[in-house]
């Protein structure tokens, strides 16, 4: 075992973990060869953070050993794991954004002169030579609240290759990130494997997974079900590993026939920076409308402005043939709206609360008894979405953080679908979900959608906005560039709109 372990930079053997009653992990065992990726696949819940924090001090193991080329580690926290040479790099980024990009890289550890004055010029050097070492470049001075989410990746990327890591662990890296980005990661990925660096690569995309990974292991219920490497694998055998049973359909059928026009926007524009320009669009009942375009695009800034949350310089919202005048997100839902947001944690969970008060909080007039709360029937629906969604948890008395991301995505997806709106929008709604829970989503959007409810799907992935979507909308710079058929219009044209080329082709030609 000893001569085994030094030809790898980890290995993981026996490793267990429970909390309470409920065990987490089973006996993993996994290996990780320098200068590889690995891809960790698993259902929402099926362990694969939980074993993360394991190996990063975060949570202790209850049984097993790691080996770090060969040498047994038991890290006490993140901060030891760093020193040593394992970082991680989080979905959700814990960055101070009102910093910089070199104090951001190094928080914690700022080098410091003979009279312990922090050191600026060795800070620039050592984040310049940093930066260049992975083909960047970065204007260090920049505060990371202006970059793009891509950029603050590469950043936290930056900081990980700092501390000399033998091991970077990549948490779902491209949730946030269009194409072009997702390129420039994978590039600066393979990267670091010349560089001698090992990756493990978590992620529910398989495209991204065959295409960037060298083995590939997979997590059911806590247990190390299969590893492979992905040239000796296909997509069918990973689902069918991941969620125990095949997918016939990755999409659902769009057949269906849409009513009268339930959300009508009419010629709306935007008094401040980033502004929309004269959109006009409708939503009808029964429809599922999916809008698309890059970052930046203005998909943000529309949806703020429909909801109260930005100054309109002219244009109408018009709901159920009323003209309204939103002052607040409050306002348009006491109007019947519902918005499943793209920022779980930030504004889209009550995060000191359970399950059971975040499934419910949106409907409470729903639960009441007289003048008081039915904590019965909360606890009912509660158990009902938990069963609907397949969620991964104890029960509805279940804190919220104990919940992986996946399944908090869900929670709070039941939540707006409890609500029977007349309209749902859904903002990146399958964002970090596994393929068993991204087909369930859909199949919720669409019972909406039959239901004659208007549904607005804002999504980065194309594959979704093109197999769910009765018609597409495309924008680009706060401007609507097209209207779409998903039937009739090809990956490649709509591409060409999203990236503004059709729009300056049609303003040449006028």
């Amino acid at each position: 075992m000893a001569d085994k372990n030094e030809e790898l930079v980890l290995s993981i053997r026996g490793m267990s973990k429970s909390f309470g009653r409920n065990r987490v992990l089973d006996h993993i065992d996994l290996d990780l060869k320098p200068g590889t990726v690995m891809g960790l696949m698993g259902e929402n819940g099926a362990g694969k953070s939980t074993m993360m924090k394991c190996l990063f001090g975060t949570y202790q193991k209850d049984e097993g050993t790691i080996f770090l080329e060969g040498k047994e580690i038991n890290f006490s926290g993140p901060k030891e794991a760093l020193e040593n040479g394992i970082a991680m790099v989080h979905q959700e980024l814990n960055q101070c954004l009102e910093r910089n990009v070199k104090d951001n890289l190094f928080l914690g550890r700022y080098p410091t002169n003979a009279f312990g004055v922090v050191d600026e010029d060795r800070m620039k050097k050592k984040s310049s030579e940093l930066f260049r070492k992975l083909g960047m470049t970065v204007n260090l001075d920049t505060p990371m609240r202006n970059m793009s989410v891509s950029q603050r990746q590469m950043c936290e990327i930056a900081r990980a290759i700092s501390y000399n890591s033998k091991v970077i662990v990549l948490d779902e890296p491209t949730s946030s990130l269009m194409t072009q980005e997702v390129n420039k990661l994978f590039d600066m990925m393979r990267m670091l494997k010349k560089q001698g660096i090992s990756l493990i690569y978590i992620s529910h995309k398989m495209d991204e997974i065959f295409e960037i990974c060298d083995e590939i292991s997979v997590l059911r219920d806590g247990s190390l079900v299969m590893t492979k490497a992905s040239k000796d694998t296909n997509m069918n055998e990973l689902i069918s590993a991941m969620v125990g049973r095949s997918l016939d359909n990755r999409f659902p059928p769009v057949d269906n026939q849409p009513g009268e026009t339930v959300l009508s926007i009419q010629n709306l524009s935007t008094k401040y920076a980033p502004k929309l320009q004269n959109i006009s669009f409708d939503i009808k009942e029964g429809e599922i409308f999916g809008l698309y375009g890059l970052v930046g695009a203005g998909r943000t800034e529309l949806l703020e402005t429909i909801f109260g949350m930005r100054t309109r310089a002219a244009g109408n919202v018009i709901y159920n043939g009323k003209v309204m005048n939103f002052t607040s997100p409050k306002d348009a839902m006491d109007h019947g709206f519902a918005l499943i947001t793209e920022e779980r944690k930030a504004n889209g969970l009550f995060l000191k609360a359970d399950i059971t008060f975040n499934t419910t909080i949106a409907n409470m007039n729903h639960y009441k008894n007289g003048f008081a709360l039915s904590n019965d029937d909360m606890i009912r629906a509660t158990a009902e979405e938990i069963k609907v969604m397949h969620t991964k948890c104890m029960g509805p008395d279940d804190m919220i953080t104990s919940l992986s991301g996946g399944n908090q995505q869900k929670a709070i997806i039941a939540r707006e679908i409890d609500k029977n709106p007349e309209l749902l929008i859904a903002v990146q709604p399958t964002r970090g979900l596994d393929v068993g829970a991204i087909e369930n989503v859909h199949k919720q959007l669409v019972q909406a959608r039959d239901a004659g409810k208007g549904v607005l799907l804002v999504s980065l992935e194309l594959d979704e906005v093109m197999n769910v979507s009765d018609r597409i909308l495309v924008m680009y710079e706060g401007e609507i560039v097209g209207e779409f058929d998903p039937k009739k219009v090809t990956v490649e044209e709509l591409g060409l709109y999203m990236a503004g080329s059709k729009r300056k082709e049609t303003k040449s030609n006028e």
